[in-house]
C-alpha cells in the first residue's frame, strides 16, 4: 500500500493534489533581496513550496586544483568544484529570515543537507522537511542522520541503480524515518526529455511503496504533466526570474510565467487522470440520448412486418435498444406507426 507524506499538515501522495517545488538553487546570485524576489515569484507561480540547499564549500569538497577536482564535460566546465560551490551557496545566515518570509507569504519551505552539521543547522530552524540530493544519496552516514530527525524526507534518484535505491530507503527506515517520498530524477543539466525514462516512476511506487515524484532538470513542460498521468506525486523544477541573469543554475531554470504555465497544466492533468471509471460521467448524461437505438423509419400498417427497410438504427436513444433488431425484424406491428417513431415492445405484436 502506496503511502503519503506530510508536510506542514498537507498530504502528498496518491490521491492528493501534486505537490509543486520551486527549487531556488543558486538563482539568488548571491543578493538576499533578490532572494526575496524569488520566493514572492514562486509562489505567485503556483509553487507549493521553496526549497533551498544548505552547504558551504568546505562542507562539501576542498580546496584542490588537481585534476580530480576539476569539473568536465558540463555546463560547468573548467571549474573546480570548491570555486562552483563558492558561487553557488546560499549563505547560512538567510534562511532562517527567509523560511520566516516563507511563512509570511504563505508557502512552504525546507532544504537539501549535505552533512550533519547543515542538518543541525535546520533541525535549530525548526524545518519542515529535508530533501536529499541525487548526489548524496549514497551518503548512508547522512541519510542516517536526517532519518533520525523524524522529519519527512524527500530523496532524489538521479544516477542510482535499484540496488541503491533500495539500501537507501532501508538505511532511512532502519534509522527511525517513517515518511519517505522518492524523486525520479536524471542528473544531467540541462537533461534531455528522451533521458528521463518516466516509466520508472510507477515501477519505483511498486517497488518501495512510497509516494514518487520527478526531479526535473528539462525545459519542457511537457515532461512534468507526462510524469503526473504516471503517478508524479511531486513535482520539482528549478526556478529562476530570468536565465538571462547569469549564474550556475539559470540555464535549466524554469522562468516564472513558464513555471506559471506548467503548474496550470499540471493542475489540469491531474484532473485528467482522475480515477479508473467506466460508464457515462455526470455531463455525458445529457449526451446518452444521442446514442443509437432502433426508430420505425417508414410509415407501417397494423400488422405489417418489420424489415430492413422500415426499422433502422439511428440517433437518437429513444427506442429499444440496437442489440433487438434481429428479434424485431420478421414480427408484425401491433398498430399503424408514423414514420420516425421509437420502436417500443408494445409496437410489436407479442412485444
Amino acid at each position: 500500500m502506496i503511502s503519503f507524506v506530510e508536510i506542514n499538515g498537507r498530504r502528498i501522495g496518491p490521491g492528493y493534489p501534486v505537490y509543486v517545488v520551486a527549487e531556488m538553487s543558486a538563482n539568488h546570485n548571491q543578493d538576499f533581496q533578490h532572494a526575496l524576489k524569488i520566493l514572492e515569484a514562486a509562489k505567485e507561480a503556483g509553487a507549493d513550496a521553496i526549497k533551498l540547499q544548505t552547504y558551504t564549500p568546505d562542507t562539501l569538497t576542498i580546496p584542490c586544483n588537481n585534476p580530480y577536482f576539476r569539473i568536465e564535460g558540463t555546463l560547468w566546465s573548467g571549474r573546480t568544484l570548491y570555486d562552483l560551490y563558492e558561487e553557488a551557496y546560499t549563505p547560512w545566515d538567510w534562511q532562517p529570515k527567509l523560511k520566516d518570509a516563507a511563512y509570511q507569504l504563505g508557502i512552504d519551505l525546507f532544504s537539501t543537507p549535505f552533512d550533519g552539521t547543515a542538518v543541525d543547522f535546520l533541525e535549530d530552524m525548526g524545518m519542515l522537511a529535508f530533501k536529499i540530493a541525487s548526489f548524496e544519496n549514497v551518503d548512508l552516514p547522512l541519510l542516517r542522520r536526517v532519518a533520525r530527525t523524524g522529519k519527512p524526507i524527500i530523496i532524489s534518484t538521479g544516477m542510482a541503480t535499484l540496488s541503491e535505491i533500495d539500501e537507501a530507503v532501508r538505511t532511512l527506515r532502519e534509522a527511525g524515518c517513517r515518511q519517505i517520498a522518492l524523486l525520479k530524477c536524471t542528473s544531467a543539466y540541462p537533461a534531455l526529455p528522451e533521458e528521463m525514462n518516466l516509466r520508472t516512476i510507477p515501477h519505483l511506487s511498486e517497488a518501495f511503496g512510497v509516494p514518487v515524484g520527478l526531479s526535473d532538470h528539462t525545459l519542457d513542460v511537457a515532461v512534468p504533466v507526462s510524469a503526473v498521468t504516471l503517478g508524479a506525486c511531486i513535482i520539482e523544477k528549478h526556478f529562476t526570474l530570468s536565465r538571462s541573469q547569469p549564474g550556475p543554475d539559470s540555464a535549466f531554470s524554469l522562468e516564472p510565467d513558464e513555471f506559471r504555465v506548467m503548474v496550470d497544466a499540471v493542475r489540469t492533468a491531474e484532473k485528467a487522470v482522475g480515477k479508473v471509471h467506466y460508464g457515462f460521467s455526470e455531463k455525458e448524461a445529457q449526451s446518452r440520448v444521442f446514442r443509437r437505438s432502433l426508430f420505425v423509419v417508414k410509415d407501417v400498417k397494423s400488422r405489417e412486418v418489420f424489415t430492413e427497410e422500415n426499422v433502422r438504427s439511428i440517433r437518437p436513444g429513444h427506442g429499444l435498444h440496437t442489440r433487438h433488431l434481429e428479434d424485431v425484424l420478421g414480427r408484425q406491428a401491433s398498430q399503424d406507426i408514423s414514420a420516425g417513431t421509437p420502436l417500443t415492445w408494445s409496437l410489436v405484436v407479442g412485444g
